[in-house]
């Protein structure tokens, strides 16, 4: 059962990760290429992007830390 919770808890964390890098590099990629996108119009969907998956991240590191104390996982 304990090895199946740790299998169960990487499944989980290493995508949750994977979003939390992709904003960094959204992040980054966005402060380099501000001037442009502001020219063609295109800064606000980026941003929007931006909290979209800030608002994911948290939300499953939240739910992953929710079912890690309720025993789930």
């Amino acid at each position: 059962m304990f090895l199946k919770n740790v299998k169960l808890r990487i499944v989980w964390i290493i995508p949750n990760v994977f979003c939390y890098l992709m904003l960094f590099g959204l992040a980054m990629w966005m402060m380099a290429n501000v001037e442009g996108l502001q020219e063609i119009n295109s800064l606000s969907i980026y941003v929007i992007f931006m909290i979209l998956l800030l608002l994911v991240s948290v939300f499953g590191s939240y739910r992953i830390l929710t079912w890690i104390k309720q025993g789930e996982m």
